[in-house]
């Protein structure tokens, strides 16, 4: 059983604010320490970001209104914490305590990801998911339901009828859809809007990569300031992390469908 839900739901759309403020730091600084938290809806986006890095209120707006449409901005940036930036003082080391799981997509999983990256090159707004055993559930918003009932005959397409959907229906918030991002890799922390020094970025990539490979479970746990992970340099799992955010066009890219 899987839920996907495509980069359109609000949820997500906070997932794309984050991760462009986080494009944003990195071309401001090679190696910035960055942490955004988005809340959008009705009207009204709230970002609070903590960061080393130049940014100011004028490009945050700038950002939301390209992805979010025209809104009111409400930004606060604060410099990130002291003791926290002194922990990378000297080179990358694990920027949290955390438990981490990456595990191998299921055939359920891949069909799911296919079939919604599939709707969404039609139907560019907010749209759910669901695929439980040879159950497909469709929510899709602003859609031609008999024609999605056409392509999906078996599926259940949007049972309440036609609907609108998007921020101005619903709120959104970072990190709130990990299911549809990480599917049973989920553990405790999030991975959109912070920088590679942060392990829930670095550290989850690392593990959903190996278990892909794999095709065996990978549990992982480190400390704050931990040099070593999995048995590698923490900043060689950064770097690993670092070419496939990039291979993915940025964060930005990485936040419209997480790692699926």
């Amino acid at each position: 059983m899987i839920e996907k839900v495509n980069p359109s739901h609000p949820d997500k759309v906070a997932d794309r604010i984050a991760g462009a403020i986080v494009d944003l730091a990195y071309k401001a600084e090679k190696d910035p320490r960055i942490a955004v938290e988005v809340l959008i809806g009705h009207g009204v986006c709230y970002v609070i970001v903590e960061t080393s890095a130049d940014i100011f209120a004028e490009q945050i707006k700038r950002i939301v209104h390209r992805i979010a449409g025209p809104m009111a901005v409400i930004s606060d940036i604060k410099p990130q914490d002291a003791h926290l930036a002194k922990n990378q003082a000297d080179g990358f080391r694990c920027g949290d305590n955390g438990i981490f799981k990456g595990m191998p997509l299921t055939r359920e999983e891949r069909k799911l990801s296919k079939i919604a990256h599939d709707i969404y090159e039609k139907y560019t707004s907010d749209g759910k998911y669901i695929l439980d055993g040879d159950h497909l559930i469709i929510c899709q918003s602003n859609a031609n339901t008999t024609d999605l009932k056409s392509t999906y005959p078996e599926a259940t397409v949007n049972p309440l009828g036609d609907w609108t959907g998007g921020t101005d229906v619903d709120t959104g918030a970072t990190n709130r859809k990990l299911g549809s991002d990480m599917a049973e890799s989920v553990t405790g922390g999030g991975l959109h809007g912070k920088d590679l020094s942060k392990a829930d970025v670095s550290v989850n990539i690392h593990a959903f990569l190996k278990a892909q490979r794999t095709g065996i479970p990978v549990e992982l746990s480190c400390a704050i300031g931990d040099e070593m992970v999995d048995g590698m340099q923490f900043s060689e799992i950064v770097e690993e992390a670092r070419q496939y955010i990039d291979s993915l066009g940025g964060f930005e890219k990485f936040a419209e469908w997480g790692l699926f």
